[in-house]
């Protein structure tokens, strides 16, 4: 029995509840039961299915090792509601199951959902340019270009020739707009999150609409000491009583607070905390976000943690400031709980971080309409924040560098300023000819310029140890042994294997010396 991960792509909950219903119709085995004096084949408990899903997924990567038994009981539930299985006599419908001996079986008729198709375009006039070409392309020009200007800079020839044409004209910086700005913002972190998730285009997993540059700027520039979103509007903010209830559970039990205390009051304050998050009207992660935050739990495996981290670093940046803020409180109110040894137990039968995660999980991602796999793909996700969130709550300063470097290069960019223009102007709205870039080389060149340029370092770095006048001849063999070791293919490049060869014969005289000493004093 095979499972595969499911890819970022359009439908990513479909798909995934279609890959659990196989998984589990090929696998779960089936067996002859006696119930009410009546034998019944090919059938299985709700227990047994219980124990043998809950394992599969634990075990899938999809899901992972936090799914607990209770979540799996209402999968179950869902599988007998969606027709995935019945019980013995047929009926299904409901979610009436429950953990104990009850015999179902599975049906004859197919479960899975079908998967909606994109509609074929009806003309090639009808077919929309891909907007993440478009939004690269706007990363290089400006408000105003026109199409004889663009074919002047890509022609070497026009090129040169309208140099000359100007070369006695005036030129002045062009001003950018706030609008010219904030695209920027917009364009540079969905192109590098869209590079990160490996998809064609971010219209499979991201409504553009959705996403406003005024949120990506506010999250990267105003933040205090900490790293934590500051709010301009207060009351957007958590209240007051919220935010104390969070600081004593964090600081669980040196926060001094004036409230007395009593046996179970830490309970009592968990459970205030969790009931304010889940009265929010949506959850922290947004509605509008939910399909591109499934959709990144796809690069969530051990192998590529580092990818995901920085996928959930840029969607992060693209929720509304008041809830990115609220999401990283309660994420380090999550972690210092998770991590307090001195926290009394907040329930009997569940250890704190599994119950940190099952808590808000809910409250944390979630879709506008009911979904199957919510709750599961939730904790999934809410885990992978837990253990990370220090680092994907942060603002990356190499997108931040890159954005500023490149509004700070087009506003120094100068342009010539038209004398006499034809429509009157002034010349300060004098469009700006768009910039030239580098071709894209295939992979095998990437490769081979790669190559050339380790090996020109490595050799640099040989000619280094061999020049060094701060090592002695100790140090120097023993490093050149080292690098040899590490590197044959430069050192014998440098040390061909006839000089190799020929070396021992430099130090005869030196031997035969010794040898000669030795023998004397024996005789």
């Amino acid at each position: 029995m095979s499972s595969h991960i499911i890819t970022p792509g359009p439908y990513r909950a479909t798909k995934l509840w279609n890959e659990v219903t196989r998984l589990f119709r090929a696998g779960m085995p089936l067996k002859k039961h006696r119930q009410n004096f009546r034998h019944h084949a090919s059938c299985f408990s709700a227990t047994a299915a219980v124990d043998w899903l809950h394992q599969l997924l634990c075990n899938n990567s999809n899901f992972g090792p936090d799914v607990t038994r209770q979540q799996t009981v209402q999968l179950l539930k869902k599988f007998l509601k969606n027709h995935v299985i019945e019980d013995v006599k047929g009926r299904w419908g409901t979610e009436d199951l429950e953990d104990n001996n009850v015999l179902y079986r599975f049906p004859s008729t197919s479960p899975l959902k079908p998967i909606p198709c994109p509609p074929p375009a009806a003309a090639s006039h009808s077919i929309r340019k891909r907007p993440s070409f478009r939004d690269k392309e706007s990363f290089f020009r400006l408000k105003g270009v026109t199409k004889q200007e663009k074919e002047d800079n890509l022609d070497p020839a026009a090129s040169s020739e309208g140099e000359n044409q100007h070369a006695d004209q005036p030129v002045q910086r062009r001003q950018l707009t706030v609008e010219d700005e904030q695209e920027i913002w917009r364009c540079i972190t969905l192109t590098h999150l869209q590079k990160i998730l490996g998809v064609e285009s971010l219209d499979e997993v991201l409504d553009r609409q959705c996403v406003n540059p005024l949120n990506i700027i506010h999250n990267m520039t105003k933040v205090n000491k900490h790293g934590v979103v500051t709010l301009e509007d207060k009351t957007n903010d958590l209240p007051h009583w919220v935010l104390n209830a969070m600081k004593s559970l964090a600081n669980w039990p040196k926060y001094d607070s004036d409230q007395p205390t009593y046996p179970g009051f830490e309970r009592d304050v968990f459970k205030t905390v969790s009931d304010h998050f889940y009265s929010l009207p949506q959850p922290l992660l947004t509605y509008d976000l939910y399909e591109l935050f499934i959709n990144t739990l796809g690069i969530l495996q051990p192998q590529a943690e580092r990818v995901a981290i920085e996928a959930l670093q840029i969607c992060t940046l693209l929720l509304p400031p008041s809830s990115r803020r609220k999401l990283q409180l309660l994420m380090r109110m999550m972690c210092r709980i998770s991590q307090n040894v001195d926290m009394p137990r907040l329930h009997p039968a569940i250890g704190t971080r599994t119950l940190m995660v099952h808590t808000f999980s809910g409250c944390i991602l979630g879709s506008a309409e009911e979904c199957d796999l919510d709750e599961l793909l939730a904790t999934r996700l809410v885990s992978f924040l837990l253990d990370h969130q220090e680092h994907i709550l942060s603002v990356p300063g190499y997108l931040l560098s890159a954005i500023n470097d490149h509004i700070q290069y087009l506003r120094t960019a100068q342009i010539p300023v038209n004398e006499g223009d034809p429509d009157g102007g002034d010349g300060a709205s004098a469009p700006v000819s768009i910039h030239t870039f580098c071709h894209q080389i295939s992979g095998t060149e990437f490769e081979q310029q790669k190559l050339a340029s380790s090996q020109k370092a490595m050799e640099e770095l040989l000619e280094m140890l061999l020049t060094d006048q701060n090592l002695n001849e100790k140090q120097r063999c023993k490093k050149l042994k080292q690098f040899q070791k590490l590197y044959p293919d430069i050192y014998s490049q440098r040390f061909p294997p006839s000089e190799q060869l020929k070396k021992p014969k430099i130090k005869p005289p030196l031997l035969n010396i010794k040898k000669t000493k030795v023998f004397s004093i024996r005789n």
